[in-house]
């Protein structure tokens, strides 16, 4: 069973007296442990298609599905809470809080829940992306690539279903891109998670196991 699904999602943006149409009749899945890259121009709806998959907008029309629960029945506190729990995000800018540790920050989305004590996850998390001597580095004491290893180890903390990766590649050389890479597919089998990127890096698309390409709104193939 796939993890995620959109059915027929339409998107649609009023501007003024324009209708503009982000997303038109999107179909899309993706299932554990496997990598799908999105790819197209900008101003394609990339961005707005990981929204909906994010659960971080709602369609106009069609259906979104996350382990087969209609998300238009999920109350806002239910999307919080799966937003929190069943989705991880690895951004271009890492988006890692300056003041806490590489283990502080990797720890920061499961502190609103007081009942399990994720350290011990956080830092075997960050001795498997080779950062176990840097647990108490705070981000300005890593290079770009040591930060998206942060991000990946946070993005993974609380066990999620779904990683998205909004352009995981987009600040770091190829060098340092590969390595992440193989970081992200390695997760994906090890903890049989669905990661779904964004991407304008041919490099990343090298590592999927699936390629959507969308060009104004719509699903080409």
């Amino acid at each position: 069973m796939s993890v995620i699904v959109l059915e027929s999602v339409t998107k649609r943006y009023e501007s003024g007296a324009e209708t503009v149409v982000a997303l038109d009749a999107v179909d899309f899945h993706a299932d554990r442990g496997e990598m799908v890259s999105i790819i197209g121009p900008s101003g394609s709806g990339k961005s707005t298609m990981l929204n909906m998959i994010g659960l971080l907008d709602t369609p106009t029309s069609g259906t979104v599905r996350i382990d087969d629960r209609v998300v238009s029945d999920f109350s806002e506190a239910d999307l919080t809470e799966e937003r929190r729990s069943g989705i991880g995000f690895v951004f271009q800018d890492f988006h890692l809080l300056p003041m806490l540790t590489a283990v502080e920050n990797v720890e920061l989305p499961s502190m609103w829940d007081t009942s399990v004590d994720r350290r011990d996850r956080a830092v075997d998390l960050l001795r498997r992306v080779g950062l176990g001597d840097r647990l108490t580095h705070t981000p300005d004491e890593l290079s770009g690539g040591q930060r998206q290893r942060v991000a990946i180890a946070r993005a993974l903390i609380n066990e999620p279903d779904i990683v998205l990766a909004d352009e995981p590649t987009g600040n770091l050389d190829r060098d340092t891109g590969a390595t992440i890479l193989d970081e992200l597919t390695r997760f994906t089998d090890e903890e049989d998670v669905a990661v779904v990127s964004v991407t304008h890096d041919e490099q990343l698309v090298e590592y999927a196991d699936r390629v959507v390409e969308l060009i104004d709104g719509v699903i080409q193939g």
